[in-house]
């Protein structure tokens, strides 16, 4: 994960308005929006996400004293190190309601060892908090569900996150996924029946709807 610092090119030091100014000149300057190229807007918009999580962090005294503190300690030495302080940081933050400090903490375990089920998952469950960041949260989920394509809790969060967002049909493919390993499970059915379900999928894997 990128340093905060170096992306925003601010001193450690640097006060709220220099960290603001200097967010807004890369706004200007490297917003996705601004280039046609394929190759270069997707290099942009990986940039943007490491402005704005720096960004998010240095401007929040509270997630930049955690941040500063988190560098000062003994540098751990492999992906799987970093990935597991981080998600065990990011759990924490996500239970204290601090979100988007468990969104980059979680992003951070996710980065250093994708392959892993339960950091996808928690990442996309703390980007769920998020109103603008469905996108993400939705990809997040349906990583930890190829990973673990058994996990039920998977299936069900992410039929959650779709019902909240008035998206019933999507809802519905998903909860067919999940019934079909735990046919009995009360939540999934629940669920099912939140999203206009029936519970017993059609030909094409969907829940059928309520008549």
């Amino acid at each position: 994960m990128a340093d905060h610092y170096k992306v925003l090119e601010v001193a450690e030091g640097a006060s709220n308005a220099e960290i603001k100014k200097a967010y807004l000149r890369f706004v200007r300057e490297r917003h996705p929006d601004r280039f046609t190229d394929p190759k270069q807007r997707e290099d942009a918009d990986r940039f943007f996400k490491d402005l704005t999580s720096a960004f998010n962090t240095l401007s929040n005294p509270r997630l930049r004293e955690e941040y500063d503190l988190s560098r000062k300690r003994p540098e751990l030495t492999s992906p799987e190190q970093i990935a597991a302080d981080a998600f065990t940081r990011g759990g924490q933050c996500y239970q204290q309601g601090q979100y988007p400090a468990a969104i980059e903490n979680y992003r951070i375990a996710a980065h250093h060892v994708p392959g892993n089920a339960a950091y996808q998952f928690g990442l996309g469950r703390a980007l769920a908090t998020n109103p603008s960041s469905l996108h993400d949260a939705v990809a997040a989920f349906e990583k930890s569900i190829e990973l673990a394509p058994r996990k039920v809790e998977y299936h069900a969060e992410l039929a959650k996150l779709f019902i909240g967002r008035g998206l019933s049909l999507r809802a519905r493919r998903s909860l067919a996924a999940a019934l079909a390993i735990a046919p009995r499970d009360p939540k999934l059915l629940a669920l099912a029946a939140e999203a206009g379900g029936t519970g017993a999928p059609d030909k094409r894997g969907l829940l059928r709807r309520k008549s």
